[in-house]
């Protein structure tokens, strides 16, 4: 067993959350393998780790961070909450319900800190390209040290993907857009909202990002504020100055026309059309192929590589819980790898047959209390066959039911409500400054008393 070597592509926090996974059996004193993560950006976080730089990175890298600058959470934290680490024990106190971007990274940071899992990662590492050989049941993973602008290949028993899926833009075409007068951007590369101060601005799309982008464009004040659907409006009561239009057809110069008939002149277009699961660095036989759902396909358990079970993935499901999830997740592989879970001993059919039967009960209502409901009771599977902390998991549902009808109420100030944390039993204190009146969202504004 103690042989065994272990990659872990990425360092966000599904990577995170397997290294904690396996220090903690460490800190139990079991034996666990040799463990390897590559991280291509120069620290850890994933999407938290801010950057503003957009397209490639300083060493020619596709820029990993999708987070802009002025980003808060956009559900509440209880729902998020680490089992083992509570926001009251890293702050020292409890904590408003909707941390900014910074203070969310500080979150994740502190628990692998006290965990002191940092030197299994390797930094500015970017996985090149992974193959598995039959006949030695190894993978050999190859990667670019931009530290010595070195290229490595090492062996390994299993890879763990925890490289993340809302990194690489699915960017649609639309008639007119090589002649647009204006900005035109994805989500992906939106950085400050400043830069649409006093603009009319489209957003394209129906989904968390058009809501979101939208609304910090709102709040440092954009002029006006479109927003245009595919399949149904978002349906908020929005401010004065937006308006929802069904879809784009094309554009012409400034004008952009809908499928309604009407037109409307804008200054920038921002795509919010979503995410690719994208691994340029792995084979046919080893690629995850999935739209983005909640039973994601070819996984069983929604980890296990159906086609390679010793390959595995983390994260790759559409999200309503995620440090959480991906706790139950890493906690689960871990288990697996170290033998207490034996997944040889499920047939290729029963791993397939698992997939579907997950893929029909997604389908079986749309509902979105269905669909929290559904990944709750995935997480509390995962957890009921690990040592992962169990914690009131109806509990953070209770606080995503809650947040959907404060955002029904007000979509400009669902942020300024309040969560028990299901951690520590704790209600949240009502923050400060109203969310659309605070424009510092600097650690320091945002955890001062």
């Amino acid at each position: 067993m103690t042989n065994k070597r272990i990659a872990i592509i990425g360092a966000g926090p599904s990577g995170l959350a397997q290294l904690r996974a396996f220090q903690s059996a460490a800190a139990k004193g079991e034996e666990i393998p040799e463990i390897v993560c590559y991280e291509k950006q120069d620290n850890w976080g994933g999407l938290w780790n801010y950057t503003w730089r957009t397209g490639l990175d300083e060493n020619g890298e596709p820029v990993h961070c999708s987070m802009y600058r002025y980003l808060w959470s956009n559900g509440p934290k209880e729902g998020l909450e680490f089992a083992d680490y509570s926001f009251e024990e890293h702050f020292g106190k409890q904590i408003a319900s909707y941390p900014p971007r910074a203070v969310l990274f500080d979150y994740i940071e502190g628990r692998v800190k006290k965990a002191n899992v940092r030197d299994w990662i390797k930094f500015n590492h970017a996985v090149r390209w992974v193959n598995y050989d039959d006949a030695s049941g190894k993978f050999t993973v190859t990667v670019h040290d931009h530290n010595n602008d070195t290229t490595t290949s090492s062996e390994f028993d299993h890879v763990i993907c925890a490289s993340g899926h809302f990194s690489t833009p699915n960017v649609p075409h639309y008639e007119g857009f090589e002649t647009f007068n204006g900005r035109l951007v994805h989500a992906h590369d939106f950085r400050d909202a400043r830069e649409f101060s006093g603009k009319d601005i489209l957003v394209v799309g129906s989904s968390y990002s058009a809501e979101d982008i939208g609304s910090q464009c709102w709040k440092y004040g954009a002029k006006t504020i479109t927003s245009c659907y595919r399949s149904a409006p978002m349906g908020f009561k929005w401010p004065d100055n937006w308006e929802e239009k069904p879809a784009m057809e094309k554009v012409s110069g400034n004008t952009v026309y809908f499928s309604d008939g009407t037109s409307k002149d804008v200054d920038a277009i921002i795509l919010c059309t979503g995410y690719k699961h994208f691994f340029n660095f792995l084979p046919d036989d080893l690629r995850l192929k999935t739209a983005n759902r909640l039973a994601s396909a070819d996984l069983y358990k929604g980890v296990v590589y159906v086609h390679n079970p010793k390959m595995f993935y983390l994260g790759m499901q559409d999200q309503w819980f995620t440090f959480n999830m991906f706790d139950a997740q890493a906690w689960w592989v871990r288990d697996a790898i170290l033998g207490k879970i034996d997944v040889s001993a499920v047939s290729k059919d029963d791993m397939l047959a698992d997939v579907s039967e997950r893929e029909t009960r997604e389908e079986a209502d749309d509902d979105v209390k269905y669909a929290i409901r559904y990944q709750a009771d995935y997480v509390k599977e995962l957890v009921a066959e690990t040592d992962y902390p169990s914690f009131d998991i109806d509990g953070a549902c209770e606080a995503f039911f809650q947040w959907k009808k404060h955002k029904a109420e007000d979509i400009m100030a669902f942020r300024n409500n309040s969560y028990t944390s299901v951690i520590t039993g704790t209600l949240a204190p009502v923050h400060h400054t109203p969310w659309k009146d605070a424009l510092d969202d600097s650690m320091e504004a945002y955890l001062k008393n």
